[in-house]
This record gives structure tokens, C-alpha cells and sequence, in this order.
């Protein structure tokens, strides 16, 4: 399976919280499956974390690598794709996951009910 993590995703994930469900953990830390992290969340976890929303890492790319989660570039294809959306999502970066994950046939791990609401598949976290 090949995942996509939501942002909130990301950051349990890493931090191994216990927010995380038992199955996106057992799916995030199965080796047979291949978890990607968009740069549009590391741009979101960026811009959150320097206006004293968010607690981060410091060393994000350095733990990405250590958790075998691979980047996703944002290609203009996700771009374009944004544009045949619904208006279901008002928050941009959400949008572009979902536009990534449509365009490269993706699983979106994620709490966020109204990403379940696009035809995209989504596995609960």
C-alpha cells in the first residue's frame, strides 16, 4: 500500500502518540508499505511552527529519513488537479494532499473527516 500522511498524521507518527489508531500505526511501521511525506505538510508544519502554533521537530528531514517516509515532491499535475476538487475543504494544504493522493493513486492517513468526504482513499489514523 502506498500511504500518504496528513499532517497531524505525521507529526503522532513520529512522536509515537498515542493518538495515533493501532491500524495506521501497524500500516505506517509495516515495511511492506511505502509512506510518503508531501512537502506541502512540511511547508504547513514550517509556517505553523514560526507563528508559535505548533510544536515541531527541529530536525524534521533528519527524522523523516530515520522513519523511512519518503518525500512528495508537489508537481504541477497536483497542481492542476486542485481545480477539479469540490469545495468539500477550505484549507489549502488539505486540498493539495488530497489532489496528491488522487493524481498518484495514494492512501491518505488521516483523522480529518472532510478529506474522507473527496473520493480519495483514506485509511483512519
Amino acid at each position: 500500500m502506498n500511504l500518504l500522511l496528513d499532517t497531524h498524521t505525521l507529526l503522532w507518527a513520529l512522536a509515537d502518540a498515542p493518538s495515533l489508531a493501532t491500524g495506521a500505526r501497524e500500516a505506517i511501521t509495516d515495511g511492506r508499505n511505502r509512506v510518503l511525506v508531501s512537502a506541502v505538510s512540511v511547508w504547513e508544519i514550517v509556517i505553523k511552527k514560526a507563528i508559535g502554533k505548533l510544536r515541531a521537530p527541529d530536525d524534521l528531514p533528519h527524522q523523516l529519513t530515520n522513519a523511512r517516509m519518503e518525500p512528495l515532491e508537489i508537481t504541477i499535475a497536483h497542481a492542476m488537479a486542485v481545480a477539479d476538487l469540490r469545495d468539500l475543504h477550505a484549507d489549502p494544504f488539505d486540498r493539495m494532499l488530497v489532489a496528491q493522493a488522487r493524481t498518484d493513486g495514494l492512501t491518505i492517513v488521516t483523522r480529518d473527516a472532510r478529506i474522507a468526504s473527496y473520493e480519495v482513499a483514506v485509511l483512519p489514523a
